[in-house]
């Protein structure tokens, strides 16, 4: 029996060497079965033998030709929302096109290939002939950065389910994937002490009016302005003198020295939780470190944040500039509280917060 199987593998591989597909056991048999009827017809020379081994060998060429223009003229298309986050189930647009006109694609599969955000396959049933077919599926990146190739492989069994022939799409499209902004164990608690500390500093502080401005994305709706707003159209908000203090600085320290790169992640992700949590609640986000500094409004928004932190990587031996603005709470993330002294931090003041693993 073993080597009945061990005979079956290797007709299969020689089958399948050089061509891109996958013989089924059916097609194993068929063409066990056509062989007996060649050799039968062959040691005989029965001619009804003969009839029936080439309606077997026409089906067999039937079948491949019909599955190569099964697959042939695919298109496909990915479309992805605008924000992409790690480790998060997100929805998105797969689009197959038939770009033939004039034939169907019947029983097509499609599935990922190599890494790839989609891991469930999909199955049509129909393709028909310049048509195109939206399906959604869910979306899951394990890691943060850029993603530029996706691979997919279409393949089909039909008409007769001999072999499974299958062709292979690169859809090249640069994609950008924020840093997770799920809650891990601790990033709660320290934004429960941020808005804490937040309220306390503020508390007391002048709310005297300052001005009417338009409606800035991710702000509070509780100072909307409704008469400014029914007057010009578009949104307007008021604005108080305390709104114009920066609330919270956010500063990730790039030199980690030889390694950490679980803690860096770790506090990449938690820079990006943080960051877009406060500025849910209204909160003045400023995030910095060794080579950029980003002041919403005048820098962007919260998503200028996100998207650095979504290709930052460390930088070895560059100290971390201290912070100049002592009015503002300030929470410095660094491997090594040593290093932040030697650029002459002072962690001791009640408007810094450190978190590392000193």
């Amino acid at each position: 029996m073993a080597g009945i199987q061990q005979f079956w593998r290797k007709i299969q591989r020689a089958v399948q060497s050089g061509v891109n597909q996958k013989v089924t056991r059916m097609g194993l048999v068929f063409t066990f079965a056509t062989v007996l009827v060649a050799v039968a017809a062959f040691s005989s020379a029965n001619n009804l033998l003969f009839l029936i081994l080439a309606a077997m060998l026409a089906t067999l060429m039937i079948a491949g030709l019909v599955s190569r223009l099964s697959l042939s003229g695919l298109a496909l298309d990915l479309i992805l929302p605008d924000h992409l986050y790690a480790r998060k189930k997100m929805s998105g647009m797969i689009v197959v096109q038939n770009e033939k006109r004039w034939m169907g694609s019947f029983s097509i599969d499609l599935a990922a290939y190599g890494p790839n955000p989609i891991a469930q396959p999909l199955y049509f049933p129909l393709i028909g002939g310049g048509s195109s077919i939206e399906q959604t599926v869910e979306l899951y990146f394990e890691r943060r950065g850029s993603h530029a190739r996706n691979s997919f492989r279409f393949s089909t069994r039909f008409p007769f389910g001999f072999a499974e022939r299958r062709i292979y799409v690169l859809v090249k499209r640069e994609v950008l994937v924020y840093p997770s902004i799920e809650p891990q164990p601790g990033f709660d608690d320290l934004l429960l002490e941020l808005n804490g500390e937040i309220e306390s500093r503020y508390r007391g502080q002048s709310s005297d009016f300052y001005r009417i401005r338009p409606y800035e994305a991710l702000e509070s709706a509780r100072h909307v302005d409704w008469r400014a707003t029914a007057h010009t159209g578009d949104l307007q908000v008021r604005e108080f003198a305390r709104e114009q203090e920066q609330a919270v600085v956010l500063s990730l320290d790039l030199n980690t020295g030889e390694g950490a790169p679980e803690w860096f992640e770790r506090s990449v992700d938690c820079c990006a939780y943080l960051a877009w949590h406060l500025a849910l609640r209204g909160t003045r986000v400023r995030f910095r470190t060794q080579v950029v500094d980003i002041q919403p409004p005048q820098d962007g928004d919260v998503y200028s944040v996100l998207e650095y932190l979504a290709t930052v990587t460390p930088l070895r031996g560059a100290l971390h500039p201290i912070g100049n603005d002592r009015t503002t709470f300030e929470v410095v993330f660094s491997l090594s509280a040593l290093n932040l002294g030697k650029a002459g931090w002072d962690l001791s003041q009640r408007n810094v917060r450190f978190v590392g693993t000193e």
